[in-house]
């Protein structure tokens, strides 16, 4: 006989997501929400840059591949202590190349990418009007140029943050419940 259904159980709380792209797409907000209707924990990215990370970008200096490998492998480890626990959880990470989603992938092979697309102009705007980051909008055109769509053999989804984050949150369930 199966066990009991939960009926507060949300399709994908067991699931593993990262919400990723440039600086200013809504990762954040995009996040926790996610994160609350799913009822998992969500961790800021942003929170696991060590000091001198932050303050290269606050001077508006890029970071490299080298100041992002600890920043990378602290998030892998959060991910991979969730797998272990068989719990879900939300981050939300720039994730810009493939090969730093690979890395986040080695702490779970099942772990699912949301990537929040919008132009140049979109993301700028939203830029200049947000309050309280340390991330210049002189980063943005960086980030751009760094960026590395997911590729079609990456579990995940592309979504325009023109949409409201309400919107976006559902579409990513709903591809949850798509993929299974």
């Amino acid at each position: 006989m199966a066990p009991p259904i939960d009926p507060s159980f949300q399709p994908g709380a067991d699931r593993r997501w990262v919400i990723m792209g440039v600086c200013g797409c809504g990762k954040s907000t995009v996040g926790a929400a996610l994160a609350a209707r799913l009822g998992v924990p969500f961790l800021e990215g942003d929170a696991y840059h060590p000091a001198p990370n932050v303050t290269k970008m606050s001077a508006g200096v890029p970071l490299t591949d080298d100041d992002r490998a600890g920043w990378l492998q602290a998030l892998a480890g959060e991910i991979g202590a969730a797998r272990a626990q068989g719990r879900g959880i939300v981050v939300s990470c720039s994730a810009l190349k493939r090969r730093y989603r690979d890395l986040l992938r080695q702490a779970d092979p099942g772990l699912h990418f949301a990537h929040l697309y919008g132009t140049r102009d979109t993301i700028g705007e939203r830029m200049q009007t947000r309050s309280g980051h340390y991330m210049p909008i002189s980063l943005l055109d960086s980030q751009l140029r760094d960026l590395e769509p997911l590729q079609a053999d990456e579990a995940g989804i592309t979504l325009d943050i023109t949409q409201p984050p309400d919107i976006l949150v559902a579409s990513i369930i709903a591809s949850t419940a798509r993929t299974g």
